[in-house]
């Protein structure tokens, strides 16, 4: 595998890991701002905790795009 791919592959690996940490911490701060509906800051939390599940998404989305594009290679038009 060329240095460039290899290097492609590490990259998505640490994305993956970061998409493993808001695909956690997303839901728990969704969590956290139901269970505690009556305290000033629960909406705040909650669309916190929104945005850090949709970032998960895109997140995982793109570290997948980045681990194929090192596997298989640029696709050819």
């Amino acid at each position: 595998m060329p240095t460039t791919q290899s290097d492609s592959f590490y990259k998505s690996i640490k994305f993956f890991g970061l998409t493993v940490l808001l695909m956690f911490s997303g839901p728990g701060a969704i969590y956290e701002a139901f269970k505690n509906e009556n305290h000033p800051l629960y909406l705040p939390v909650l669309i916190l905790g929104f945005i850090l599940s949709l970032a998960a998404l895109g997140l995982f989305y793109y570290s997948l795009r980045l681990m194929m594009t090192a596997i298989f290679g640029k696709r050819k038009k």
